[in-house]
């Protein structure tokens, strides 16, 4: 039949039920053998933020995000990931069924390069009840991409009385990065206990600009051997000392709708449901400013008639559509809970570059462009199982996925003869449609030996069409403490991860500054005839071995704290490699300098499995709730705190032609991308304060050190110190 549970507020944090990390019976938090976080939609709004990405990012201290600048269609998407493991490794499900990744790969030089995600930004938090974070590998039970852990978000689903809605504004000190959002929500009754629940939200972010003022360009100064450039007495530099540049986050509309629908019949022992929304998403951000020692002339197309030529911004723009959608009906047979549905989602990306210029065209260039684009979708179809026998929970299931990629192809002036400045267009060499499939079969078992001891396991096997299959499995217990107080927890397991469609198609030809040098880069895909040719095999699944270890304990009903360690071993890493272009020996051209000169470019870069890595670290919460405060007051406190550390295990081989040239193909600098990128302390301290009418919240969160290796001159690393970003919200409820 149907349960039904109801929380009330006096019930501890460790009592909250979850869903994600079984596929089987609902449990708590406390009951839970691994470790998962639960975050309400009222404590989302308490992140100050106004995004999915960074509303999780200030309340999970294993999860890290940051606006990217300067970084093409990264900016508009900003990399996210739990446990510092990259994006690529954090599996998203709405309501318990698997989100599609987006369409970028983030190649520029950003956290989480050559990775894809699922598009965070696109899934509006006005639609959202709560979210599920599980912070554990999880391949075993839901298939690739939850090494790092799972994100759940649950959608809301009940009846509302009013229709609500809610308009928001606000505005840096600095005088930029303006916003405004209007969100409308509604829930209907259907028949007895079902619900339609519908949220539509409009957001406007402006950019913001802290590029400071280097006075000086040691950029592009080794480029043009200007001492005047590098010290900052160039005419140009002393007018513009900030160089022109704009460096913040990016300009965003967005305008998003969601629906959620749960119909039960039968008295209770059937329910069909079905969700989705849609998210349009306008962004622009900007590229390095065109100085003109650079630039040297823009055919008077861009510069105002009568006013002298100063060089040229770009701006890079996007169009962003992202759709989801699913069905399915729940309901009992034989005894037998059963679960069938059928999913679909797709993120498109369509490019845009204006304020531009191709010097090649001369007066015939045009000033905006159409670069090309990606798309990426898939289908899902599952059927899950699970039935209790006593003190045993069996679950079983099944799951078939279908995924397509597409690369659209610019116009001909954005690519031709160097292409637009800012972002050369996609060529139709590089234009293409791929698709692949794959099976999925899991089994799980819940053994309650007794009331306090439980041990469960999971096994999966999965089958790609395009590079073979992967076993999983993984083994959990849990054992109460004394009176149900709290608990003792660990798991092992092994994972996967699938390499996208994305990381093995993907290929295009950058303008890009590198080491003092512009320079045309080509990236080629991971089943061209050229990598081929440099014995550089074909993308296969990673693997992991995941390690948790944790303790809960309730020392009262509103005081409660929770400690976990894990330790995880990631194997054949698909990486993204740097630049591999000339030795420096012009006497003769080894095999790659060949296929530079026949590509005309100077350099490439390639996806191969050749990183391993290990990561531990320790999460700690404590939350102490209900702290009275005179007749009508109250203090809710949290402590969150995480310690996260990455190492790359052993060397990093070059294959085939590459490695026997003797190439370095994942240098100092792509290195600390994995190991120093993102913050490796986090730490929160949150105050919920109401009396009667008033309540005011009061967080810090601090985001510790975070370095930049040179890629090869340590004297040239940069460390940036840790912050701590303080938020206070105040709100008064004049009626209700």
């Amino acid at each position: 039949g149907k349960l039904a549970i109801t929380l009330e507020e006096s019930v501890s944090d460790l009592d909250q039920v979850i869903v994600v990390g079984t596929r089987g019976k609902p449990r708590t938090i406390l009951d839970s053998p691994v470790p998962i976080d639960n975050i309400n939609a009222a404590q989302l709004l308490q992140s100050g933020q106004r995004n999915l990405d960074q509303m999780i990012n200030f309340k999970v201290p294993s999860y890290n995000s940051a606006h990217q600048a300067i970084s093409d269609a990264t900016a508009h998407f900003d990399p996210s990931e739990l446990r510092n493991l990259g994006p690529s490794r954090t599996l998203v499900l709405v309501n318990g069924k698997r989100k599609n990744q987006s369409a970028l790969v983030y190649v520029n030089d950003t956290p989480g390069k050559g990775e894809v995600g699922v598009d965070m930004k696109s899934i509006p938090a006005s639609a959202i009840k709560r979210i599920e974070v599980l912070r554990d590998g999880a391949s075993a039970q839901y298939g690739s991409d939850a090494i790092a852990g799972v994100i759940n978000i649950v959608l809301k689903d009940r009846p509302t009385d009013d229709v609500q809605v809610n308009l928001e504004t606000g505005i840096t000190t600095e005088g930029d990065g303006a916003t405004y959002s209007a969100d409308i929500h509604k829930g209907f009754a259907l028949g007895k206990s079902g619900a339609l629940t519908l949220t539509a939200s409009q957001y406007h972010q402006d950019p913001t600009n802290r590029a400071g003022e280097p006075g000086g360009d040691g950029l592009f100064g080794v480029i043009f051997g200007d001492d005047a450039i590098l010290n900052g007495t160039h005419p140009w530099i002393q007018d513009n000392p900030d160089l022109g540049m704009t460096i913040g986050q990016a300009e965003i509309d967005k305008h998003s709708f969601a629906a959620n629908l749960d119909l039960p019949y039968g008295n209770g022992n059937g329910e069909f449901y079905a969700f989705g929304g849609y998210t349009n998403r306008d962004g622009k951000s900007f590229a390095l400013y065109r100085a003109p020692y650079w630039i040297t002339d823009d055919s008077g197309l861009l510069t105002p008639s009568g006013r002298p030529y100063t060089g040229f911004q770009p701006t890079f723009e996007t169009t962003i559509d992202d759709v989801t959608a699913n069905i399915g009906n729940k309901f009992n047979f034989n005894g037998w809970n059963l679960d069938i549905s059928v999913g679909t989602g797709s993120n498109n990306v369509d490019y845009f570059v204006r304020n531009s210029i191709n010097p090649s065209l001369g007066a015939n260039s045009p000033t905006e462009f159409d670069p090309g684009g990606y798309k990426f979708g898939h289908w899902v179809e599952n059927v899950d199982l699970s039935k209790s026998f006593g003190n045993i929970g069996i679950g079983l299931g099944v799951e078939a996925r279908q995924e397509n990629f597409e690369v659209r192809a610019g116009q001909e002036e954005s690519y031709i003869d160097g292409g637009v400045q800012s972002f050369p267009g996609l060529q139709p060499g590089n234009a293409l449609e791929a698709d692949r499939s794959n099976v999925g079969v899991y089994g799980t078992i819940d053994y309650d030996i007794t009331g306090a001891f439980l041990v469960s396991g999971a096994v999966r096997f999965e089958n790609y069409s395009d590079f073979g299959s992967n076993v999983s499995w993984k083994l959990a217990t849990r054992y109460l403490l004394g009176g149900g107080k709290g608990a003792v927890r660990a798991s092992v397991s092994t994972g996967f991860r699938a390499p996208s469609l994305h990381q093995i198609y993907l290929s295009n030809i950058q303008t890009l500054v590198s080491g003092g040098t512009v320079s045309n880069q080509g990236t080629f895909n991971n089943v061209s005839p050229e990598i081929k040719a440099l014995g550089i095999p074909q993308l296969d699944a990673e693997t992991s071995l995941n390690l948790t270890a944790g303790v809960t304990y309730k020392v009262t009903d509103a005081f409660n704290l929770s400690l976990d360690y894990y330790n995880i071993d990631l194997d054949d890493r698909v990486l993204f490699s740097g630049e591999v272009g000339f030795d420096g020996d012009d006497t003769q051209n080894n095999a790659v300098e060949e296929i530079l000169l026949a590509q005309d470019v100077t350099s490439i870069k390639f996806f191969v499995n050749a990183l391993d890595t290990k990561t531990q670290g320790i999460d700690f919460v404590a939350n102490y709730n209900n702290i009275g405060l005179g007749a009508s007051g109250d203090l809710d406190l949290v402590f969150a705190f995480n310690w996260n550390e990455t190492e790359i295990d052993g060397t990093i081989q070059a294959p085939g032609t590459v490695g026997a040239a003797g190439y370095d193909i994942f240098s100092r600098k792509e290195q600390s991308r994995v190991t120093t990128a993102r913050p490796n302390t986090k730490v929160s301290l949150g105050m919920n304060f109401n009396w009667d009418k008033f309540n005011a919240f009061f967080n810090n969160t601090y985001f510790g050190e975070v370095t930049w290796q040179h890629a090869t001159d340590p004297s040239l690393d940069q460390t940036f110190a840790g912050k701590v970003i303080t938020d206070l919200i105040l709100s008064y409820q004049f009626q209700e």
